[in-house]
């Protein structure tokens, strides 16, 4: 599970080159891996919830034009990004100043990449109207995602900033009952006509912990592996099981 983006600054922060790869480097909070880049090869993803958001990006039909990063970790999916669509505009959130110095100073993108320090929600609050082709969120305070993130005003404020035809991808950590996603897509859904739940079998019907890909607003067609599911309508609905939106006044 990742657990950067924005949040407080952590006890232990850490970016080590990888043994294996002469260009790999995993990025460390407390002594437990975040992020994995390789400087050389964007493409080379090792944490799998990184895999599925890239596998998310890469099915929609659209080149985009701007893509809006909320948490930035190691910069991983803006480098993939960059060197598929050489020439996107993009643009990173984090509040963590610490970890943004560490790794522009260590491994600094080859691609020029908007950086703002500060809180996402305020961040977006401020965006103009249908100004992102795709919104990546992946934002986390220890192991959850910040509480004023997880509201219907926030998943409103993503379809505002949201071009026509764009997609929020968001990524979600989750232990059995997966109480907490079941929510965060009922949250969703109350702002977007469109969402999918991706994620791996074992993971999206709660049989053990892990990362599950949260999908809005043109949802693209994604050819599903083995041992992997894809929710969608009357399925969604069902995994939602009843679940009440979450609001400002009651988060």
């Amino acid at each position: 599970m990742a657990t950067h983006g924005n949040r407080g600054t952590p006890v232990g922060l850490e970016l080590l080159p990888d043994p294996a790869r002469p260009t790999g480097w995993t990025l460390f909070v407390d002594g437990v891996p975040q992020s994995y880049v390789d400087v050389a090869d964007p493409e080379h993803l090792e944490l799998a919830y990184v895999g599925l958001i890239a596998r998310c990006l890469r099915a929609r039909n659209a080149v985009p034009r701007r893509i809006l990063h909320l948490g930035g970790g190691g910069m991983t999916v803006p480098r993939l990004a960059a060197r598929w669509w050489p020439g996107v505009a993009q643009t990173v959130v984090e509040i963590d100043r610490e970890l943004i110095d560490l790794v522009l100073r260590t491994i600094p993108p080859a691609d020029p990449v908007e950086i703002i320090i500060g809180d996402a929600r305020q961040a977006l609050e401020t965006t103009p109207d249908r100004r992102y082709d795709v919104i990546v969120v992946d934002v986390f305070d220890g192991a959850w995602m910040p509480a004023h993130l997880g509201t219907v005003e926030f998943s409103r404020h993503l379809r505002r900033v949201l071009c026509p035809g764009g997609l929020v991808v968001m990524n979600v950590t989750d232990v059995p009952p997966m109480a907490f996603t079941r929510v965060r897509v009922a949250t969703v859904a109350d702002a977007f006509g469109e969402v999918g739940l991706l994620g791996e079998t074992a993971v999206v019907e709660g049989r053990r912990a892990g990362n599950l890909i949260l999908l809005a607003g043109a949802v693209p067609s994604l050819r599903v592996r083995r041992g992997e599911r894809l929710l969608r309508e009357g399925e969604l609905v069902v995994f939602s099981g009843g679940a009440r939106p979450r609001t400002d006044a009651k988060p």
